[in-house]
């Protein structure tokens, strides 16, 4: 293997090369000089996501357990942005008293979970797919217990490793059974192998598609979500409803589409069956919540039902939607946990009561908050109406009408839930409204930039035919 192949693994290299560069301002920097960490962390990100926007070959190494492709680098882009996002929103946060001393933790964990991402999502074989997957799951664990002297961001943390452990034992154990039918872990000498007739590997394929599904918070998987989004800090929060979840949504359809799809009519019965359950049971929990951690979790379990109707047609069009649809995702749920962060990190409020009045203290922030929910619900003009649509388009074009319309359903439900946000801040009263205060400027900067990407992505929409022409050449 050249240095030119081995320069394939571009983005984790540079990944890695951050982290050292993190550790080691860390070791050599006195105390009061800590301070250099966050913009120092921040600018390397900033030119680590320009650089993967630069042309790369396509190709595969280490014999075919890593590949990559127009389609996996798009991805990997996207992801990019979405880190991006965080840790400008993070500054404010990780520059508070009880956090300092802790900065360069939180950025070399949240790396390696990223870098374990990348890896899993250019694996060509199941063994760099799970290798992958438990680089970037371990790491999330620590960074949901983060607040190591909260009570509930420890139980979030033990929360979630325990139940990481549990998924991840049954998607190994799908795994096995996939090997020793097979003889093989390569996708590419599985593909021809895999029989609708094999008993032993349709149960497999369940395991696969059970630990996949705790990865995505898919129900009946879900029941997870709510208590470690509540208890983790709020970038991590949002890093896991966001990043981790796009990246499990990726490689999931990747599979799908490659090494499992001689069993399609199997596992599309399965997907819009699990699709219907997510998008109903997602919003109608929604509706209850009055945290707005915990309500946005509900409404990330609702969209993870979306997102994988694009699933269920089988086709590029239908991969393109899903890529679309999580860029859509990744600027608005980082717009609406960036104010939701804010408000949290200023003045302690998390509850949805508590934002009553809101708009008679902090109009711009009710305004950014608004405009993120209704990209969320899929109100036009800003991006999520079109990412719906798209993904309603690529269910219907392979006659999945029923479930288009009970997804229609399921968004006039979320259209209520959105408004109740939008109702605490625009219309209740209150006795004690929020009180007046600045964000600093990096929160502001996150927020601005997820509302200029929902306008721009929103009508801009050929977006979408350039993943088309560039992933796919359609």
């Amino acid at each position: 293997m050249n240095f030119e192949n081995f320069l394939l693994m571009r983005q984790e290299l540079v990944l890695i090369g951050i982290v050292l560069i993190v550790l080691i301002a860390e070791i050599f920097t006195d105390k009061d000089q800590k301070g250099i960490i966050t913009p120092l962390a921040i600018t390397l990100f900033a030119i680590h996501t320009i650089i993967g926007f630069l042309p790369l070959a396509e190709g595969s190494i280490f014999g075919g357990s890593y590949n990559t492709s127009a389609l996996i680098n798009t991805m990997k882009n996207v992801l990019n942005l979405g880190v991006l996002i965080i840790l400008i929103q993070s500054s404010f946060w990780l520059n508070q008293e009880n956090q300092k001393g802790k900065v360069s933790e939180f950025y070399i964990v949240l790396l390696s979970t990223l870098v374990g991402m990348f890896y899993m999502i250019s694996s060509g074989d199941f063994l760099m797919f799970y290798i992958g997957l438990e680089t970037a799951t371990i790491p999330l664990a620590a960074l949901t217990a983060f607040d190591r002297y909260k009570n509930k961001s420890a139980e979030a943390g033990i929360k979630l490793i325990l139940s990481s452990a549990l998924s991840s034992g049954i998607l190994l154990y799908g795994l096995s059974m996939i090997y020793g039918t097979t003889g093989s872990v390569y996708f590419k000498d599985i593909t021809p192998m895999i029989s609708q007739t094999n008993a032993l590997q349709i149960l497999a394929f369940i395991f696969y598609f059970a630990g996949m599904g705790f990865k995505m918070s898919l129900v009946p998987f879900h029941l997870w979500t709510a208590d470690v989004y509540e208890g983790a800090p709020i970038s991590i929060t949002s890093y896991l409803s966001v990043i981790s979840k796009g990246a499990a949504v990726f490689i999931f359809t990747i599979i799908l589409f490659t090494v499992f799809k001689v069993l399609l009519p199997m596992w599309q019965d399965i997907i819009w069956v699990i699709a219907v359950m997510t998008m109903t049971i997602g919003n109608l929990f929604a509706l209850r919540q009055k945290n707005m951690k915990r309500f946005l979790a509900f409404s990330s379990i609702a969209q993870a039902g979306f997102i994988v109707l694009g699933i269920l047609s089988g086709t590029a069009m239908g991969m393109a939607t899903v890529v679309y649809y999580i860029l859509v995702y990744i600027f608005s749920n980082l717009a609406a946990f960036g104010v939701v962060s804010v408000i949290s990190a200023t003045t302690g409020r998390e509850t949805m009561d508590e934002y009553n009045g809101m708009y008679a203290t902090n109009p711009k922030l009710s305004w950014a908050l608004t405009i993120a929910l209704f990209s969320l619900a899929g109100i036009p003009p800003v991006a999520g109406f079109f990412g719906k649509f798209f993904l309603f388009t690529a269910a219907a074009e392979k006659g999945f009408y029923w479930i288009v319309l009970i997804a229609l359903l399921n968004t006039i439900i979320s259209l209520y839930y959105y408004l109740m946000p939008v109702k605490a801040m625009f219309i209740n009263k209150s006795e004690t409204p929020m009180e007046a205060f600045k964000s600093d400027a990096m929160s502001k900067a996150g927020i601005i930039i997820c509302l200029v990407g929902m306008l721009v992505i929103g009508l801009a929409s050929p977006i979408y035919e350039s993943i088309l022409k560039v992933c796919f050449g359609i």
